[in-house]
């Protein structure tokens, strides 16, 4: 898959997910998505802009690697505070372990469209 189709799929997911997030009985009334994945208002709102800057940024080469390459960042630096803030509390948002884990397979995946060479076919 090319870097600007990966950033029109995982655009539409994010932004999906991020819906999704405002939807009662996909999100329990404790706070989790699909019962794994810990949300909120705030959660749901970065969900829906990421994926909409995804969506923007697929439409060159350019913009979509760097795109990825700062979103991976930010979401490998996210997905650390997340396993060592106190209360798993990351910028006034509730983490938990599944959110952990999913922001760094997100900033793997980012990090790889971000810094690969676009000769390289997956």
């Amino acid at each position: 898959m090319n870097t600007q189709t990966a950033a029109k799929w995982f655009g539409w997911i994010i932004l999906i997910v991020g819906i999704a997030g405002f939807i009662p009985g996909i999100v329990s009334t404790s706070g989790l998505e699909l019962g794994i994945f810990h949300v909120d208002p705030m959660h749901n709102l970065i969900h829906i802009v990421s994926g909409l800057i995804a969506l923007f940024c697929a439409q060159s080469l350019g913009a979509a690697k760097t795109f990825f390459k700062i979103f991976g960042i930010v979401y490998g630096l996210i997905a650390i505070l997340g396993f060592i803030a106190p209360g798993g509390v990351v910028l006034g948002m509730v983490m938990n372990t599944a959110d952990n884990l999913l922001h760094v397979v997100i900033a793997l995946y980012a990090l790889y469209y971000g810094f690969r060479s676009e000769g390289v076919t997956a």
